[in-house]
């Protein structure tokens, strides 16, 4: 299972780079079109810049959820392990409610749009309106993931991540002295 995760992870990472791109495109012709005359103004270019734009917050909120780095504040001092599982599994808890908002009131928000089409590029809205639905989805899924790490670590079955060098040798794991 965490291969397929890591799999969709990786998806949606591309996905990511991939929006950013096209977004480069539609933006780049209406600044043009607006300060020069070496285009003519699309009106379309709006429209897809920002359809671009909601489908790329959504999906660089998915990633970093599974990264961890979506709803992550420093405001605790350094905790132990288990602590640390302890306030990831509450905070977590605050974010899954938000993930069913966005799975339950999206679903309602894409039967609402399915058939509609934007008003002028004629896109079929339902691919835009399916964003909040699996976002939501997308969340459950990474938190799921997140969660049963942090309870194996709450119980001691495994050891935390090392995030860097071990503080008392100023190694890093796996490297030797040499």
């Amino acid at each position: 299972m965490r291969r397929l995760i890591e799999a969709y992870h990786r998806v949606l990472t591309w996905l990511l780079v991939a929006t950013v791109a096209i977004l480069i495109v539609p933006v780049t012709l209406q600044i043009l079109a607006r300060y020069t005359q070496l285009f003519p103004a699309y009106i379309w270019t709006e429209e897809l810049s920002r359809f671009l734009f909601i489908w790329m917050v959504m999906i660089g909120a998915m990633i970093g959820i599974r990264e961890r780095t979506h709803f992550e504040v420093d405001v605790w001092p350094d905790l132990g392990p288990r602590a640390g599982a302890l306030l990831r599994i509450i905070s977590n808890v605050f974010v899954l409610v938000f993930a069913l908002v966005f799975l339950v009131w999206g679903s309602r928000f894409l039967r609402f749009g399915w058939n509609q089409t934007s008003e002028l590029a004629d896109l079929p809205m339902g691919f835009i309106f399916l964003a909040w639905p699996l976002a939501g989805a997308t969340w459950i899924l990474f938190l799921g993931e997140a969660f049963v790490d942090d309870v194996r670590t709450l119980s001691g079955r495994t050891a935390p991540p090392v995030p860097g060098p071990d503080p008392a040798t100023g190694l890093t794991p796996g490297l030797s002295a040499e």
